[in-house]
């Protein structure tokens, strides 16, 4: 009898801090900042000149020039973390499972590189100067489909977009559809490519991205008294859910298991969250339920802690609404400080570093944490990690246009 529990069997990441999960976790545990000066584009071009960049990736040896120019780098970025987590979970695609195998990939942007290129030809030449290749490689929905088409994974495949909530989102229905029994194993998560000239200035200009310039690697300062915005970086990352049951008969190995989902809309403000903290809180509340725990079960919270002065606030006060006094004693970090801010594909690095905070027993750091905060007054792990025991993780993701995501991860038992 299908007992409903989903697993988590394998990972993979491409991220400011490292290019597989690994060097990722290693410089994350360490405190080590992959935010640096912008190097994909001329950054006089824009008024704020650092990000989250990938670095040493060399897409070029990977995929060849004739096909990355029929990709947008979103879609490069998920298929080279999708082949770390396929090869992770040990996954051989064949005639007999090819169609239990399914994607659910997000992306808060897509492929926006590929659009303002497609207009700068469109410009130039007209219609002559448009790729005939163009929309797959702009669609969202066209990296989930590179992943479906490289690795011949014929099970439910689609896209989600919830701005930087998506990926928990993904992660959230990738777990349901194994649980309805539509799939038995799912790569879910996301990916985001949008350090650009036009989205880094449109953020600048929304007043939500740092402009401490000065030391990059301290810009992202989440739950900081001095906190001035986020820092925007890119990268994808992907986990194979995988019914309980099917992953015990292969015999891989289960790192842990994906107990609950919780997913609520302020209805409030295209990109201000309701500063009451409500309707986040409801979001951590219902994830508890669903993994049936108490607040107290919670070793660690990985926070969506993004640095800007609204969302830190807020979020610390969702989280005492919804744990209660037990909110000042699980401890708490933005892993964000280090990586930036991924957008889409947020959600599932935090879930993977989670992961890896429980393999580990290991709290990871909120660094450049300097100045307490006093509206910010929950232990939110500065400076340097610390040992766990980590047993349950409460992961946040919240998003423009009032989305709250929460997942609870726990250790497998």
């Amino acid at each position: 009898m299908k007992d409903n529990r989903v697993v988590i069997t394998g990972m993979g990441l491409v991220s400011p801090v490292g290019n597989n999960v690994a060097d990722s976790w290693t410089n994350i545990r360490e405190g080590n900042s992959g935010i640096d000066w912008i190097t994909l584009f001329d950054a006089d071009l824009v008024a704020n000149r650092v990000a989250g960049e990938v670095k040493g990736l060399d897409l070029v040896d990977k995929f060849g020039r004739r096909e990355m120019r029929r990709m947008d780098r979103a879609q490069m970025l998920a298929l080279v973390a999708a082949e770390e987590a396929l090869n992770d979970a040990g996954v051989v695609v064949d005639e007999d499972n090819k169609y239990d195998i399914g994607v659910v990939i997000g992306s808060g942007i897509g492929g926006i590189v590929t659009v303002v290129e497609a207009l700068k030809g469109f410009q130039s030449k007209g219609h002559r100067g448009v790729s005939p290749v163009i929309v797959p490689a702009l669609l969202h929905d066209g990296i989930s489909s590179r992943v479906s088409m490289r690795f011949g994974l014929k099970g439910p495949n689609y896209n989600i977009t919830a701005a930087c909530a998506t990926s928990n989102n993904s992660i959230g229905d990738a777990a349901d559809l194994i649980r309805m029994g539509r799939a038995k194993m799912m790569v879910a998560g996301g990916s985001e490519a949008c350090i650009m000239p036009m989205v880094i200035s449109g953020f600048n200009n929304m007043k939500v991205l740092t402009n401490t310039e000065d030391v990059p690697e301290k810009a992202a300062r989440p739950f900081d008294a001095d906190r001035d915005g986020f820092v925007a970086a890119e990268g994808a990352a992907l986990l194979i859910l995988e019914d309980h049951q099917h992953a015990i008969a292969r015999g891989a190995k289960i790192y842990a298991e994906l107990t609950g989902y919780g997913h609520t809309s302020d209805a409030f403000h295209v990109t201000a969250p309701n500063p009451d903290g409500e309707d986040a809180a409801e979001a951590m509340r219902r994830a508890l339920c669903e993994a049936q725990l108490a607040p107290a079960d919670i070793s660690y919270i990985n926070a969506h802690g993004t640095g800007t002065q609204l969302n830190d606030k807020s979020e610390t006060l969702a989280i005492k609404l919804a744990l209660g006094e037990q909110a000042y004693n699980v401890p708490i970090s933005s892993t964000k400080s280090m990586t930036g801010h991924i957008l889409g594909a947020t959600a599932a690095a935090e879930a993977i570093f989670s992961i890896n905070a429980i393999e580990d027993n290991f709290i990871p750091p909120t660094i450049n944490l300097d100045t307490p905060d006093p509206d910010c007054d929950l232990d939110y792990t500065p400076h340097t990690g610390k040992p766990g025991p980590v047993e349950h993780v409460l992961s946040n993701s919240f998003g423009f246009g009032g989305h709250n995501t929460a997942i609870v991860i726990s250790r497998y038992q």
